[in-house]
């Protein structure tokens, strides 16, 4: 499976002449010559793969006084 990469990625990932490198879209998964349409295909891959609603929030850390025994299951 491809890593597929956000919008903001794909976009700072052009070459100094504006364009893209052909490995660069092949590990994204997109064909050489890359057919028409490929970034707006590409962005809908990427959101669909997101889960959907707000990120879950961070682990809130333990107190301070909070201790742990340690089990042991050997």
């Amino acid at each position: 499976m491809t890593d597929l990469p956000s919008p903001e990625e794909v976009e700072a990932a052009r070459t100094p002449a504006g364009g893209w490198k052909r490995d660069q879209l092949a590990a994204w998964g997109v064909p050489w010559p890359p057919p028409k349409g490929w970034k707006d295909e590409l962005a809908e891959r990427w959101k669909d793969a997101r889960p959907a609603g707000p990120p879950a929030p961070p682990p809130t850390p333990a107190p301070a006084d909070f201790a742990q025994d340690t089990l042991d299951f050997g």
